[in-house]
């Protein structure tokens, strides 16, 4: 199983993409709007990936958070709200807010696992800094580090209940960052107080089964590397200092945050200690410059994989996708 994420092209395989991910066998795969048209297409798209690998639990990743960053969109599917939403809701009902979040994730991952999708890029544990880019915004679920933490374990735990793995990011915290990691590399230079305030959420979920690196650099730590590209980021903050245990991915190696070639970028981000490099375009050259350049997942990272997608317990018995969107619309319309 190479240590790698790929993510098709288009709305079906192409015989080229067949051939090289039944060569590479990468440890998973993620999808994006270009790959998602209708229920029926998506299905067959995911059921084409898993027929190829053979793998009948092979990760199937997505970024369905709600808002602005939804894969998955009208009229096809419903739209889900921000995070923001459930954020404002809990500094004036915190329980009220748990529930809401709980539901929201248990209606999202049921409409995710009815196309065969069983891992969902959320939640989001950056704490929301004023004065900070706009690339986490209205994402974040607050800018308190405690009801970050809750609601990011409502997420989890609704997910978790209708069969979707979930996915903590951007370790060990994108809300300082100035600028958008797409586009540039974001460079923090936060005390180490004002850091401890960041990582508190992702301390208080640390036994999460899947997390993402930031491509953000924080001098205290590593003046040189970005988090996804540093040993010691990786080993003495998020393994170490976190205590976080569970499958760890870079985030998307093709971002500008990055610099150098395809091959060196996954090359580099995995033997800083990441599990998995993550790569999104779906174009056939990067691919195979990161497949040329990635070793096999270790086996240290292929246990934490299987521990991670045996952490969904699907609730049968739980409310369906109506109830829950109805549950969590009556308790948004509280403020």
């Amino acid at each position: 199983m190479q240590a790698a994420i790929y993510a098709p092209a288009g709305l079906e395989l192409s015989e080229d993409e067949r051939h090289f991910f039944r060569d590479s066998d990468p440890a998973a795969f993620i999808l994006f709007k270009r790959n998602c048209c209708d229920p029926q297409q998506l299905v067959r798209l995911t059921d084409s990936l898993r027929d190829l690998s053979g793998r009948d639990n092979l990760p199937i990743l997505i970024d369905q958070e709600g808002g602005r960053v939804s894969r998955m969109q009208p009229p096809e599917w419903p739209a889900f709200p921000a995070a923001e939403r459930f954020a404002k809701l809990f500094e004036a009902a915190p329980s009220s807010a748990i529930e809401a979040a709980r539901s929201n994730a248990r209606a999202l991952a049921l409409m995710l696992r009815g196309c065969g999708i069983n891992v969902n890029c959320l939640p989001l544990l950056d704490v929301r800094q004023e004065g900070a880019s706009d690339i986490i915004g209205d994402r974040a679920l607050g800018s308190v580090p405690m009801q970050v933490a809750a609601l990011g374990r409502a997420v989890l735990d609704g997910m978790a209940s209708a069969g979707v793995v979930g996915v903590v990011k951007h370790m060990p915290g994108h809300g300082r960052a100035l600028v958008d990691s797409h586009k540039e590399l974001p460079v923090v230079t936060a005390s180490g107080e004002e850091l401890e305030f960041d990582l508190e959420p992702f301390e208080r979920l640390a036994t999460a089964p899947m997390g993402m690196t930031a491509h953000v650099v924080y001098t205290l730590w590593d003046p040189d590397r970005p988090a996804s590209l540093s040993p010691k980021v990786i080993g003495d903050i998020i393994r170490g200092r976190i205590g976080f245990d569970g499958w760890l991915m870079s985030d998307d190696i093709g971002m500008e945050a990055l610099a150098g070639d395809f091959g060196s970028r996954a090359a580099g981000v995995v033997a800083a200690g990441c599990d998995v490099a993550l790569h999104c375009s779906g174009k056939m050259d990067e691919m195979i410059a990161v497949a040329t350049a990635v070793p096999a997942m270790s086996p240290d990272g292929e246990a934490r994989l299987a521990r991670a997608m045996a952490t969904t317990m699907i609730d049968d018995d739980g409310p369906d996708m109506a109830e829950a969107l109805a549950k969590r619309d009556a308790l948004l319309a509280l403020v």
